[in-house]
């Protein structure tokens, strides 16, 4: 009698219970259920997304991106107009300067509004200065100065300290640069390429009188030189003479 009365109660027990099928069932509409609430989010925001666009608002542009474009701005001034234009007296770079700047500024700090990392700032920073002008040749200290209005647009538009930090930091830059290229810690050397037909001063054993030579055709203050190409059919050689800039 007890063990009838037993399985009574188990048999009873197993007919309330719910079957592993009906659980499996639910947990897959409860799967289903979520993905489409996960679905309807994503459309939500897509909408939400489309219409904030025609909203008229500056959600983007902000006080601090004029701030710090202003900070950009004037940094590019100064270097390009008070520590490159004097010392180099050439206008020919300052359209593409100016527009690298704030092209490179523009982007970054939008996306830096969709958490671009400094590291991805550094990767667009490179991606830009693979760039090669094959129409017109660059010379070295006209690429530095365009990396570095490059990095002063990065700088700004990315560092998360405050103003006053941001225009201390580009100060040191500018600084660093003008001590560099205005004689204050060592001779400015320049580079000229000269075409000469004097072939017979081309041997090494008469370096100092084709040095003497460019010196008095030149009226550069030329200390030494390097022969690139001679042409013997022409009677005529390219030389790069190096000079100091008594002016600077």
């Amino acid at each position: 009698m007890r063990l009838k009365s037993a399985l009574r109660i188990l048999f009873f027990l197993l007919l309330l219970s719910p079957s592993p099928a009906i659980k499996a069932q639910d947990m897959s509409d409860m799967q289903f259920s979520s993905q489409d609430e996960e679905g309807s989010g994503d459309k939500k925001k897509k909408k939400k997304g489309d219409a904030d666009f025609f909203v008229l608002g500056f959600d983007k542009l902000s006080l601090s991106f004029f701030v710090r474009m202003a900070i950009d701005i004037f940094s590019v001034w100064i270097l390009i107009r008070l520590v490159y234009y004097p010392i180099y007296h050439k206008k020919d770079f300052f359209f593409t300067f100016f527009l690298f700047n704030i092209v490179i500024f523009v982007l970054t700090y939008l996306l830096n509004k969709v958490d671009l990392s400094m590291g991805a700032a550094f990767g667009l920073f490179a991606v830009f200065s693979l760039l090669r002008y094959r129409t017109e040749n660059i010379s070295a200290k006209d690429m530095t100065y365009l990396f570095i209005v490059i990095a002063l647009g990065l700088i700004s538009a990315v560092n998360k300290g405050t103003f006053v930090e941001t225009g201390i930091i580009n100060g040191i830059i500018l600084i660093g640069a003008y001590a560099m290229d205005a004689n204050l810690f060592m001779k400015n050397e320049n580079v000229q390429k000269i075409q000469y037909e004097n072939i017979e001063y081309i041997r090494t054993t008469n370096r100092e009188l084709l040095i003497e030579d460019l010196k008095r055709r030149t009226g550069l203050n030329i200390h030494k030189i390097s022969i690139d190409r001679i042409n013997f059919l022409k009677d005529t050689a390219v030389i790069t003479a190096y000079y100091y800039d008594a002016k600077k």
